[in-house]
């Protein structure tokens, strides 16, 4: 038998919160986690699996596998009970089998076999442990299949521009033997300035990781260019069978390295396998898990049904029932991700975009050739979660201006130029009456660049980040301060700050506002505000209807460490505003031109003829 769900427990440094993700406990009970693959159970306790990473995904196994039934497998020392449940996509429990142990004085091994067969539309399946007058001790508990599944090695490659945490991503990859079996090949892609080598802890990990590691130094060429660089040396410098692209500012659990693996060897077609992403600053958190790219409007979003920011610290699996049915997902982020390897052999590799849509692109792009993707409860990693960025409005703008058009003229089958040009300018309208004359900026060189055509893509993931850097430079909305401290007290009355903050729905209401906020752009500032903020914002404040009543203000980044001072400025504002209708006017003008230039110029732009040629340079 296979084994392709192993039960896991918390690391010794792991903190005590993180628990619910691995043990559903009373709170009176606190079992005592003897390893990652055993535990005592005290007396008078029951203690449920019904959990995050230990609760068995019966339904994406069901629909995407030719697995027709699981055995649950374990060994039990001491007295008590084991009971099986399942759950219905309503999350209703059903309860399976179950056994009692007496008095066993050694290890004794249990077995359960469930059919996958009513599972089609949701549910998982989980055991449960409880104790009478003595304790009992649970080890090696999995979820295997009988049928052999055909082996297959994965390739993990590793983009990293922070050194610290790409050691430590290689060192929790090596930590787990059973993991180490099954990893072939890891490939980093060291594109930062202080080198991965360099960093302390480095040894040893390429010593654990021995002739399986390769480290390749290049150029900054993004996420594209350096996930790009590790499928590459994985297809065309070895014979593994998968290729599984991961984080480097991630908290891996190993375990979802195996059950990636095994899903991918156990599906019936190939598909593309990506983990779950939970929230590092509170580890309990699910932050993202299935999510689609809507092509009528080309813009990702979380999928139909699935369940977002949910903390399993305040409510079980058992308890939360929109949790059970099964999402189905379009698209997965590469902070952790496997692909077969005849997935890159024939839909080629990722567009050379640097940052941003290129994990979306590639899924669509996958799927056209018939190869879906699985968004699999159970692997996940913890990574900083999205709600503590503000992405769309630093330098990264470009980024996500551009792509998002490359996307939409590759794979929505609508003709969404209206909806973009509408979107667009009224986004530009947004920020610019916000005071952030950078990022629109940012969008319209994006823009414009995108009608160039595709031909400069190559180029420009060398030269776009430092083209980016230097335009933002010219901005003061683009400059980070330490604090609001460096400048006077502000000026404005907080009380109208907070009537201007008050939210309507009412369009009526909103166009009034929009209208004085255009207004109030084009007259002249108060010579007094060039210098001194009216307002502190924080960063959760920075709305247009707030900023675009003022005419400076001191805004709080999203992650809290400092600020941009932001000030009016009424010629930037009509300058950027008639070049931003004037671009979306050519856009809409062109699109089925640039639709079908960009089209045809795919199979270049994802050939390994042509990335080949980017890492020889």
């Amino acid at each position: 038998m296979d084994a392709v769900h192993r039960i896991v427990l918390p690391r010794e440094d792991d903190p005590l919160d993180v628990r619910p993700m691995y043990l559903d406990e009373p709170q009176d009970v606190h079992c005592r986690v003897d390893s990652r693959r055993a535990l005592t159970v005290p007396e008078h306790a029951k203690v449920s699996f019904a959990t995050y990473f230990n609760a068995f995904p019966a339904s994406y196994w069901k629909r995407w596998t030719a697995v027709g039934e699981v055995v649950l497998r374990l060994e039990v020392r001491g007295s008590g009970r084991i009971d099986v449940y399942r759950s219905k996509p309503s999350g209703d429990v059903v309860h399976l089998d179950g056994r009692f142990v007496k008095d066993a004085s050694e290890w004794t091994a249990l077995e359960f076999e469930v059919s996958l067969k009513p599972f089609e539309d949701g549910g998982f399946i989980w055991f449960d442990v409880s104790t009478h007058e003595s304790p009992l001790a649970v080890r090696d508990a999995e979820w295997a299949v009988r049928t052999p599944l055909p082996p297959q090695r994965v390739a993990v490659t590793i983009t990293t521009m922070r050194p610290h945490d790409a050691v430590a991503a290689l060192a929790a990859l090596g930590s787990d033997p059973a993991v180490l079996d099954v990893v072939g090949k890891v490939v980093v892609a060291d594109q930062g300035a202080v080198k991965v080598r360099s960093v302390d802890g480095f040894d040893e990990v390429a010593r654990v990781l021995g002739p399986r590691l390769t480290v390749v130094e290049q150029d900054n060429l993004g996420g594209s260019g350096g996930f790009t660089r590790g499928m590459f040396e994985a297809i065309e410098n070895s014979d593994v069978e998968q290729v599984m692209l991961m984080d480097d500012d991630i908290r891996l659990e190993p375990e979802a390295v195996l059950r990636s693996n095994a899903f991918a060897r156990a599906a019936a077609k190939p598909v593309i396998v990506g983990s779950h992403m939970l929230n590092l600053q509170a580890r309990t958190r699910l932050h993202s898990s299935a999510e689609i790219v809507d092509l009528g409007t080309c813009f990702w979003r979380a999928a139909p049904g699935a369940v977002t920011d949910h903390d399993f610290a305040t409510s079980s699996l058992r308890e939360t029932p929109a949790l059970h049915p099964r999402v189905d997902a379009t698209y997965n982020g590469w902070w952790m991700c496997l692909f077969p390897r005849e997935v890159i052999e024939r839909v080629g590799y990722p567009l050379p975009l640097f940052i941003k849509w290129d994990d979306a692109e590639y899924s669509l792009r996958a799927l056209e050739h018939g190869y879906p993707t699985v968004s699999l409860p159970g692997s996940a990693v913890w990574h900083m979660p999205w709600t503590d960025k503000n992405d769309s409005t630093d330098w990264q703008a470009y980024f996500h201006t551009r792509n998002r058009l490359v996307l939409a003229a590759l794979h929505s089958p609508y003709d969404v130029r209206s909806w973009i040009v509408k979107h667009g300018l009224k986004l530009s309208l947004r920020h610019l009456l916000s005071m952030e004359y950078s990022t629109v900026a940012l969008q319209q060189k994006a823009l414009e660049d995108f009608l160039d055509g595709p031909a400069g893509l190559f180029d420009s993931l060398r030269t776009a980040l430092p083209e980016v850097r230097r335009l933002r430079d010219g901005f003061s909305d683009a400059r980070r301060l330490e604090s609001a401290r460096e400048f006077p007290p502000p000026t404005f009355d907080a009380v109208r700050a907070e009537a201007l903050l008050q939210p309507t729905s009412r369009k009526a209401a909103i166009a009034v506002r929009a209208a004085k906020s255009v207004l109030h752009n084009l007259r002249p500032p108060q010579p007094a505000t060039g210098d001194r903020p009216q307002l502190n914002v924080p960063a959760l404040d920075a709305r247009w209807f707030l900023l675009g009543n003022l005419d400076s203000a001191t805004v709080s980044t999203a992650d809290g460490t400092g600020v941009a001072f932001y000030k009016r400025d009424p010629e930037q504002f009509r300058t950027l505003m008639a070049r931003a209708v004037r671009n979306y006017r050519r856009l809409g003008r062109e699109w089925p031109r640039l639709r079908r230039l960009y089209r045809d110029a795919l199979p270049e732009l994802t050939s390994a003829e042509r990335w080949r040629k980017v890492f020889e340079n």
